[in-house]
């Protein structure tokens, strides 16, 4: 990107000059150039290019931010700020995110992610344009559709409505969030009569899932649970979102990428597993013949264990106990801890956060698939803040090297087969 005017009013630098300042080799300021993280301008009498002095040090403090952890060939590392997990403990921005889900509702936490700010009583709210669009796409899926082609549908059709999309400056992605999240939930059919699109997010989302009407108790737990689930480090999903970001693919994009990838058995689906299960257990009284049956098809008991966290998930713990004070749960939760108890005889897994939200969903009349849902939505928020962060890095960063394993060349020309 080449800036042929005149700029008296900053210092220029020569090659050479913006080449030691940023510690790299003259070309390589070039290719800054290519890359669109320099504007470079011709000197007056001169063959070289000059380069604004105050741009070339943003590069270079950029490019002297902390070093990213060391890596082993199959690992990557990506420096974030957003979500912090440490001896059974996660936080957000350095705060304790269960804390902040228990006292903070899911957009003030959503805003904390994007901003550093906390923003009491922040609600998301959607042009009526865009939500229009994106319900006439959904509506027009087969009956069978998931959770997560709704919501795909629905960001795809949000993005088609959006000119601006394209614009990725913070202030920018932040507006998109803020519209985008609600545009997915109104989207969703509603399956509660009488209900009235307004209130927090929590309120709006659980009409969708369950046609029972929820107490307060209820929406603190539904709208706790999205908090708890808004990011959590590099999950599948979030490294997808990167990805896609790396490569400026604009945040509805990005947030599709995401969607993709959660819609495995192994992520996002993971707790309606646990939620039949559960119902299995409730439907045969006891947990003991349901675990043998998961065991002897060579399955995991759905719902147990967590590879970053030792002892219990503290999003599951965090849930657990509003679950305790809700008397609709308590069948549920019986059957939670029973699959626990028969399991820790030869196993110490202990619970996750899909097998407290399997009994959310069990216990108040939701379908098992519902799970999905609140962990689509509450981590669209997480995977905006991770493609603001790696909107600021190089771009094409995310790009390992393949490992060929292949037959060496040259190798002969191929038969053509018989049809």
């Amino acid at each position: 990107m080449t800036d042929q005017g005149t700029a008296h009013e900053s210092r220029r630098l020569s090659t050479k000059e913006a080449a030691e300042l940023l510690g790299v080799k003259p070309e390589t300021v070039y290719a800054y150039v290519s890359r669109g993280q320099l504007s470079s301008r011709r000197g007056a009498g001169s063959r070289g290019s000059t380069f604004d002095a105050k741009e070339v040090e943003a590069l270079a403090r950029r490019n002297r931010r902390e070093p990213a952890a060391p890596t082993t060939a199959n690992e990557l590392s990506v420096r974030t700020r957003i979500t912090l997990i440490d001896k059974d403990h996660y936080y957000f921005r350095g705060v304790d995110a269960t804390e902040l889900a228990l006292n903070h509702s899911y957009e003030e936490v959503a805003e904390w992610l994007w901003t550093g700010v906390l923003r009491p009583g922040v609600r998301f709210t959607a042009p009526e344009e865009t939500t229009a669009a994106a319900r006439r796409a959904v509506d027009a899926l087969p009956e069978h559709s998931g959770p997560t082609d709704r919501l795909r549908v629905a960001a795809i059709s949000a993005a088609a409505a959006d000119p601006l999309r394209f614009d990725l400056s913070e202030e920018a992605v932040i507006g998109t969030a803020r519209t985008l999240i609600p545009t997915l939930v109104t989207a969703l059919p509603p399956v509660l009569s009488g209900h009235r699109d307004e209130g927090p997010l929590a309120r709006r989302l659980w009409a969708r899932l369950t046609a029972d009407k929820p107490d307060e108790a209820a929406l603190h737990a539904l709208d706790t649970a999205l908090a708890l689930l808004v990011d959590h480090d590099l999950a599948a999903s979030t490294l997808a979102v990167r990805v896609a970001a790396s490569a400026r693919a604009h945040p509805y994009a990005a947030v599709s990428a995401g969607l993709g990838v959660l819609e495995g058995p192994l992520h996002g689906a993971a707790s309606g597993l646990a939620h039949r299960m559960l119902l299995d257990v409730l439907d045969r009284g006891s947990a003991a013949p349901v675990v043998a049956d998961e065991l002897r098809a060579g399955r995991r008991i759905p719902g147990l264990g967590h590879r970053l966290y030792p002892g219990e998930d503290p999003r599951a713990q965090t849930l657990f106990a509003l679950l305790e004070v809700m008397p609709k749960a308590g069948p549920a939760l019986a059957a939670a801890r029973d699959v626990v108890a028969t399991t820790a005889r030869h196993t110490d897994l202990r619970a996750n956060v899909d097998l407290a939200l399997a009994v959310l969903t069990a216990s108040t009349g939701m379908p098992a698939e519902a799970g999905e849902t609140v962990f689509a939505v509450a981590r669209t928020a997480g995977w905006i803040a991770h493609a603001l962060e790696e909107y600021e890095e190089r771009p094409l960063r995310m790009r390992p090297s393949g490992q060929y394993v292949g037959l060496r060349p040259p190798q002969p020309m191929p038969a053509p087969t018989e049809a």
